[in-house]
C-alpha cells in the first residue's frame, strides 16, 4: 500500500531509495538543497551530473546517491515563481515526472522537498497544495505500484503550512 508521511529535517539524512534534488537547469549544484545534497553525497554526484547534459524546467533525471543514505538523487528543475498559470503546471511535472523516474528504476520510496520554495519564490501554501494533489493523483493512477513519499520539510513552520491543508 502506498502513503504520503511527513518528515521535519534534513533530506540528505533519509535512507530511501530516492531523494528528489531541487536542483538548478545545469544539475551541477547550487545553493539551498541543491547544494546541500551535492555536499552530503560527494564529488562524484558532480560528476554524473556534468554527463546529463542539464534538465529543464519540470523535467526529471536520475543519478546515484553515492555518500548519501538514499541510494539515487532524482533531479528535477522547478519554475520560478512568476505569478503565471505555467508555473503551477511546470511544479506538478517536477512531482509527477519525479515520480515517474522512480518507478521507471523500480523505486519504492522517494522524499521531496518544497519544490521552488527558496530563492525561486513559488509560494509555500500554494506549492504545497500542488504536491499534495499531485502526489495524490500519481499514487491513485498507480495505485497497484507500491510507492511511500515522504514530503520533507525544512522547518517545523514549513510543516504546519502541509498541515494545514491535509488537516
Amino acid at each position: 500500500m502506498s502513503n504520503i508521511q511527513f518528515h521535519v529535517g534534513d533530506i540528505t539524512k533519509l535512507a530511501v531509495d530516492a531523494i528528489v534534488n531541487a536542483a538548478n537547469s545545469s544539475l551541477l549544484g547550487g545553493g539551498g538543497v541543491d547544494g546541500a545534497i551535492h555536499r552530503a553525497a560527494g564529488p562524484r554526484l558532480l560528476e554524473e551530473c556534468r554527463t546529463l547534459n542539464g534538465c529543464r524546467t519540470g523535467e526529471a533525471k536520475i543519478t546515484g546517491g553515492y555518500n548519501l543514505p538514499a541510494k539515487h538523487v532524482i533531479h528535477t528543475v522547478g519554475p520560478i515563481y512568476s505569478g503565471s498559470k505555467y508555473d503551477a503546471e511546470d511544479l506538478r511535472n517536477c512531482y509527477w515526472n519525479s515520480l515517474e523516474v522512480a518507478r521507471n528504476n523500480d523505486l519504492h520510496s522517494i522524499a521531496f522537498p518544497g519544490i521552488s520554495t527558496g530563492v525561486y519564490g513559488y509560494p509555500k501554501r500554494e506549492a504545497a497544495e500542488i504536491a499534495l494533489a499531485t502526489v495524490k493523483e500519481w499514487l491513485q493512477k498507480h495505485a497497484d505500484y507500491e510507492m511511500e513519499v515522504t514530503i520533507v520539510n525544512f522547518s517545523q513552520a514549513d510543516y504546519e503550512v502541509y498541515k494545514g491543508i491535509t488537516g
